[in-house]
């Protein structure tokens, strides 16, 4: 018996790291994609192109949710999910998206009167038009995410992301402004829904049973309520900066958000593909579970704060270097959003953690009152300008964190203490290294060299010092990447 619960044990361990490997592949590959493809966009297109298109994202994001509707969670959570049962979470989808995109082809007009852009009439029901396509990728994605196909996800993203960043960029150079970043959006969402069905096994019938969807959906809706949520708390200065300012200060905002999401997301994306089933997987054994999920915070600490400090301590040369001086304005925005940035792969991980112990009404309450906290102190400070609502938005971001804590300490045991200890460490390493990297340098003009030497001076001194702290997830991912070259 013994023998047995090691070999499980060994193989859940094996086929987390390779989750992990292979997650940081994509989301490494993803993001470097996105700098080269963002990079090329921002030099040929303005602020004002980014702003019409970033004014759409909620809209876009929302009805993704609604037509998803915390399915992807709930198949994960089930210990056998049938045919049946992806097959009605597909045919639950389409329709929804189908209906989700009619009644935003007709409230088009509503949306480009609210922001006063008449152009947005157009632009948003093309760009809307990716919802009947990412509605039929639904059930795919579910079965991917269920059986850990984190190598077959990380390929096929790539892929699409290439295909479409290269129509983007090319479209932007015949002078198509803002529509190449609606053609690129479109392609990529078009892309991957359909190619998930080339990947799996799984295919859908015409025998449609929406027995499986009524069965989850005490479970999934407060999955769905709280995406939604999350969805407005992600795009809810954009949405207040598009009513209240001009598209250029809706762009400059749209820029930084883009850049400190995608650092943040390859951490947190990294991470999200393996965590909640890792997590269902050892949900039998509470101890266990504190304990994976606690290396998995170390891990998250690990890659997440000298990512996000390196990124606002580079961020003046980083902008003007990459995107040029037109989007001067978004550096004090980035550094801000950089803390917030920080810390939301934690949220990740304790949503991942709620989750899959079944508790879906705390997620969905946790969130809805960070929401509620984020809209009331923006909305409190909208008459003192952009830099200082976005400074408020993410204190409270920070400040959550220990909201989800409790609620988590509650559940399993996890102590406080032991999460501080588990982070403080890399956090301290980190803040220590950047500011130190920050004044050894700043004698350096010459904007180039200065970004290359501080990148390399950082990462050597963040190597040194976790080798020398004798940091085991250090170790750990050496030993798995020698490994693998072996």
């Amino acid at each position: 018996m013994k023998e047995q619960e090691q070999m499980k044990s060994e193989t859940l361990k094996e086929k987390t790291a390779k989750g992990l490997f292979w997650g940081a592949l994509n989301n490494g590959t993803m993001q470097l994609l996105n700098i080269v493809i963002g990079v090329f966009l921002a030099r040929l297109l303005s602020p004002a192109d980014y702003g019409l298109v970033g004014m759409l994202a909620v809209f876009t994001a929302i009805a993704g949710a609604l037509q998803e509707s915390g399915f992807t969670a709930a198949l994960a959570n089930r210990d056998h999910p049938t045919d049946n049962d992806y097959n009605s979470v597909f045919w639950f989808s389409a329709f929804m998206g189908w209906i989700s995109y009619t009644v935003l082809f007709f409230s088009a007009p509503l949306i480009a009167a609210f922001f006063r852009h008449p152009e947005l009439v157009d632009l948003s029901r093309f760009v809307f038009a990716s919802l009947l396509f990412s509605s039929l990728g639904t059930a795919p994605a579910a079965y991917l995410f269920k059986n850990m196909m984190v190598r077959e996800t990380a390929l096929l993203r790539i892929t699409c992301l290439f295909v479409s960043g290269v129509a983007g960029i090319l479209l932007a150079l015949r002078g198509y402004a803002y529509w190449s970043l609606a053609w690129q959006q479109v392609l990529y969402i078009s892309l991957t829904s359909l190619w998930r069905f080339f990947i799996i096994p799984w295919r859908p019938s015409l025998h449609i049973d929406f027995t499986p969807v009524r069965q989850m959906f005490s479970f999934s809706y407060k999955i769905l309520l709280t995406t939604i949520v999350n969805t407005i708390s992600q795009n809810i200065l954009t949405f207040i900066f598009g009513r209240l300012y001009s598209a250029k200060a809706v762009g400059n905002f749209s820029q930084a958000f883009k850049w400190d999401t995608m650092a943040s997301t390859f951490v947190s994306g990294t991470v999200a593909q393996v965590a909640q089933p890792v997590l269902v997987e050892v949900n039998n054994d509470p101890e266990r579970q504190v304990k994976v999920f606690r290396k998995m915070l170390r891990f998250t600490a690990f890659l997440v704060f000298p990512a996000m400090f390196g990124l606002a301590m580079t961020a003046h040369e980083f902008i003007i270097l990459l995107i040029s001086e037109k989007w001067t304005e978004s550096i004090p925005l980035l550094r801000i959003l950089c803390i917030s940035g920080a810390f939301l792969p934690f949220y990740t991980m304790y949503q991942n953690l709620i989750i899959s112990r079944g508790k879906s009404v705390v997620y969905m309450w946790c969130t809805v009152t960070l929401i509620v906290a984020q809209i009331a102190f923006v909305v409190a400070s909208c008459q003192e300008g952009v830099v200082f609502m976005v400074t408020a938005y993410t204190a409270v971001t920070v400040l959550w964190l220990f909201v989800w804590q409790f609620f988590a300490g509650r559940e399993t045991g996890l102590r406080l203490v032991d999460v501080l200890k588990d982070i403080s460490p890399y956090l301290l390493a980190s803040a220590a290294v950047m500011g130190t990297t920050y004044f050894a340098t700043s004698a350096i003009h010459n904007l180039l060299l200065l970004l290359t030497v501080r990148i390399l001076t950082a990462a050597v001194l963040y190597f040194l010092i976790m080798k020398r702290a004798g940091s085991q997830i250090l170790a750990e991912c050496m030993n798995y990447l020698h490994r693998r070259r072996r």
